[in-house]
């Protein structure tokens, strides 16, 4: 019998206990759900400025990885490295894994304190390393420091919350990080477009410098107040430092095949398949691809539902202009309505944090399968284009359900010593997720020729994906 199934535990005073914590009754939930007090919580006294410092490193990350790519024309031109336009972002999605992994672990094994720290200076060398280069040579190395920054952050953000923060105020920490990431997507790419053709793409690696040194100035204090955790209760995990690399380069292999659809690339996913299976043995938690309770399902309905809403996203401004023409203006639409979603229910689920998280997962999965599966009324020849505004906007919704919710269960259930092992595993999840599903719709493209007739089968997949999510999503709640 499910937890969803048993009858409610009772606590010592009466109070009804929910996936093993005591749920407040009367005035206490009242207390909990009232947005002023988490808001008095996360921004009040001494976790002000962490908190702040925290929804800047997030917004910088998100707006480097979305922003860059906007320049990247411009900046290969001005480099003269066209034949290797692909390589700037597997250099960074690279070095993203392989300090997602390295992070954790240093995470656990002494805490987030030098992650923290060291990070931002790496991203920041990364940005001014890049906007200074004269030379693709200088520019990877760059964006090489930058991913290494960006995957470590990431990470030491997850246990920094786990540890300052209390669990009733979690979600709205989540949400807020969400729309810290959400809408840095939204604006990225525009600013970005302005500052490369108005002053140079220089900037958009120069213009997050200040972000990245205030964003430290604010987060380094509150360093002081976090105890070392005791490596008695931090599992031995041989091999991760040689996984960790193999990850790296077999994301970036998955990668590099999304860009270039064609039969070499495909034999190149399968040697990136070939170096990720021992790898992904390591650095995964046992049971996620069994969908064991617990852990194992949360790392993976966090690569499921990156993996549906990513690829789409990406897929569908192809099938806005490919088959019904649209301007690309017009089809990043659908997107914009997609990301508002998803940081309007992120802050939404935040107002509410006696609510069941494994029940708002799976109905984030059953929003983001029927938005997947009612692209198909969109993506052929006689599929009806503005369909996709409002079934992306729903979601976008699924999205904001989903990401925070992960978050919150990932750090319920993680015991000490295994938070930045179980966050790595779940970013490693999402990258993995994404890096294939796109692969597989470049394969798909370079196979059926058309967005028309390729796209639909892509879509059938994700849907599924979907389903799978929402059957899987009880078994996230915390095991009895």
């Amino acid at each position: 019998m499910s937890t969803q199934d048993a009858a409610p535990e009772v606590g010592p005073r009466g109070e009804r206990l929910v996936e093993g914590v005591i749920e407040p009754t009367g005035a206490a939930v009242f207390e909990l759900a009232t947005p002023a007090s988490a808001q008095g919580e996360l921004f009040g006294g001494s976790r002000r400025a962490p908190t702040i410092g925290v929804l800047l490193l997030v917004s910088m990350v998100a707006f480097e990885a979305m922003g860059v790519g906007t320049a990247m024309p411009a900046l290969v031109a001005s480099l003269g490295g066209l034949s290797l336009y692909a390589w700037p972002f597997v250099a960074f999605m690279a070095a993203g894994v392989l300090g997602t992994v390295l992070g954790g672990r240093w995470c656990d094994l002494a805490g987030p304190r030098l992650p923290l720290m060291l990070a931002p200076v790496l991203f920041t060398a990364g940005l001014l390393t890049a906007g200074s280069a004269s030379g693709m040579t200088q520019l990877l190395v760059g964006r090489t420091l930058q991913g290494l920054g960006a995957g470590s952050v990431t990470v030491a953000i997850y246990v920094l919350v786990g540890q300052m923060y209390p669990e009733h105020v979690r979600p709205a920490m989540f949400g807020l990080m969400s729309s810290a990431w959400v809408l840095p997507s939204l604006i990225g790419p525009p600013i970005s477009g302005v500052v490369t053709e108005r002053f140079s793409w220089r900037w958009v690696f120069f213009g997050l410098v200040p972000v990245a040194v205030l964003a430290l100035a604010l987060v380094v204090p509150a360093m002081r107040r976090l105890t070392p955790p005791d490596r008695a209760l931090t599992p031995k995990r041989r091999g991760l430092v040689v996984a960790a690399f193999g990850a790296a380069a077999g994301v970036s292999a998955l990668s590099w095949a999304g860009e270039k659809p064609n039969l070499t690339a495909a034999v190149v996913v399968v040697v990136a398949l070939v170096v990720l299976v021992p790898a992904i043995h390591r650095l995964l938690p046992p049971g996620v691809f069994r969908a064991r309770r617990g852990i194992p399902t949360v790392v993976a309905c966090r690569g499921l539902c990156a993996a549906l809403f990513f690829t789409s996203t990406s897929y569908l401004p192809l099938i806005l202009t490919g088959t019904h023409h649209w301007s690309l203006a017009a089809a990043g639409t659908p997107l914009v309505v997609g990301s508002l979603g998803w940081s309007v229910t992120s802050w939404w689920q935040g107002r509410h944090p006696d609510l069941s998280r494994p029940q708002l997962l799976r109905v984030g999965f059953c929003l983001l399968a029927g938005g997947a599966a009612a692209l198909l009324l969109v993506a052929p020849r006689w599929g009806v284009p503005w369909l996709a505004l409002p079934v992306w906007a729903a979601a976008g919704v699924g999205m904001g359900l989903c990401f925070p919710s992960v978050g919150f269960l990932l750090l319920r259930q993680s015991a000490p010593g295994e938070v930045g092992f179980h966050t790595s595993a779940a970013q490693m999840c999402d990258q993995l997720g994404t890096a294939f599903m796109i692969s597989a719709g470049g394969a798909l493209l370079a196979v059926l020729g058309t967005p028309a007739t390729a796209l639909p089968v892509l879509l059938a997949v994700l849907a599924a994906l979907g389903v799978l999510g929402a059957l899987i999503a009880p078994r996230a709640a915390t095991p009895t």
